[in-house]
């Protein structure tokens, strides 16, 4: 009996040590976001310049060119054009502002493909037109839309050469890949039409943090957009009522990690003429060409343990759009490749879920799932 005592006894103290461990890392991690949102404040007190400073300021470097040097931009603040007749700056108006289940930046989708479960809405700014709802009539006869939206929680300077997720750190130009930080900070993603009502779209497909200004919205059209190779004259483009493989299969993930049935899926492969055994697998028509390392194929196995589940249930969260979040691993090269296997937590909707990363099995398992008021979420660095 007293071995088993002891037994026990060495049993917490092992699992203690454990906690004490997990605990010092994230105080670590929380040190790290801390130096960098500090440097992030620094840097826009720095540039911080209030709106009417900053028209004066335009307005007044105008006055010092010529006349045909001045243009109105799209919100009818004066531009200014250089001697090479190039256009230095512009500036747009949002047409709307999108709400999703993301506060922050963290866990946020790579791209629509990921978060095709989760639902969003966008909202017409009501100044935009004297019936913003007039604008929509007729989009309720497509299926999907494009989304093209301004990036506006990246302050950070845009590099030329940046490190996609799959490379694990070696870098490529930035104009080669997906990344969201750009020159111009604008992106682009497919989403499914839920439904029309108003000046309101409900969609599927969030890949977005909430609040995000949208620039402009298109139609999404087959015949335009999905390259294929026709066996009689080359490149070409699906034919309006041609069967092409579901929307999702041919969306292309983060900083261009499509796998090998989007990649199919875009060239115009549909689902029953594609063999999707590994074996049996054709190499891409010439349409479409992309690095060896996008093709390639990387999904974490999510689990969830006996308390996650029982939270799932009692708060009735869908428990398929953490699997889809989390098997794309949502951390950051930084992250994954300086901390390794860690405990991670991000806000999805009124929920706070807590996971941990087990990088030499390639899973991670869900332990917590927790109302938002009832947990301090860990500040770890999110999803870039």
């Amino acid at each position: 009996m007293a071995d088993m005592h002891e037994d026990d006894l060495k049993n917490q103290l092992t699992i203690a040590r454990n906690e004490i461990n997990n605990l010092r890392q994230q105080v670590r991690n929380l040190q790290h976001v801390q130096r960098k949102d500090i440097e992030t404040i620094r840097t826009l007190l720095q540039d911080f310049r209030c709106e009417g400073c900053s028209a004066n300021n335009r307005t007044a470097k105008g006055k010092d060119k010529q006349p045909e040097g001045q243009h109105t931009n799209i919100n009818g603040v004066a531009g200014s054009t250089g001697s090479n007749g190039r256009e230095e700056s512009t500036q747009f108006r949002p047409i709307g502002l999108i709400r999703t289940d993301f506060p922050e930046k963290r866990a946020v989708p790579r791209q629509s493909s990921v978060g095709n479960r989760l639902r969003s809405v966008l909202h017409l700014n009501s100044d935009v037109f004297t019936n913003p709802e007039h604008s929509l009539d007729g989009l309720e006869d497509f299926s999907h839309l494009w989304l093209i939206y301004h990036f506006h929680r990246n302050q950070a300077h845009p590099k030329a050469k940046v490190a996609p997720p799959r490379l694990g750190g070696e870098r490529v130009g930035v104009f080669s890949t997906r990344s969201p930080h750009r020159p111009c900070p604008i992106g682009l993603s497919l989403v499914e039409i839920e439904k029309i009502t108003g000046s309101s779209i409900s969609f599927f497909g969030t890949d977005m943090v909430d609040g995000t200004p949208v620039l402009d919205i298109k139609p999404y059209i087959p015949y335009y957009d999905a390259p294929v190779l026709s066996q009689d004259s080359g490149p070409s483009s699906a034919g309006p009522h041609e069967t092409s493989v579901d929307f999702y299969d041919s969306r292309q993930e983060p900083d261009g990690e499509e796998s090998d049935l989007e990649l199919y899926g875009a060239a115009g492969f549909t689902v029953n003429n594609l063999d999707t055994d590994a074996a049996n697998i054709v190499p891409l028509p010439s349409a479409v060409r992309v690095p060896n390392w996008v093709v390639a194929s990387h999904r974490l196995i999510v689990c969830f343990n006996e308390h996650a589940e029982a939270q799932l249930n009692e708060l009735q969260v869908e428990k398929q759009c953490i699997v889809d979040i989390l098997e794309a691993d949502p951390r950051s090269v930084y992250l994954r490749t300086k901390y390794g296997s860690q405990i991670f937590t991000f806000q999805l909707s009124e929920v706070t879920v807590t996971c941990k990363f087990d990088d030499k099995a390639s899973t991670v398992t869900v332990v917590q799932v927790r109302r938002n008021e009832n947990i301090q979420v860990s500040g770890l660095e999110g999803a870039t």
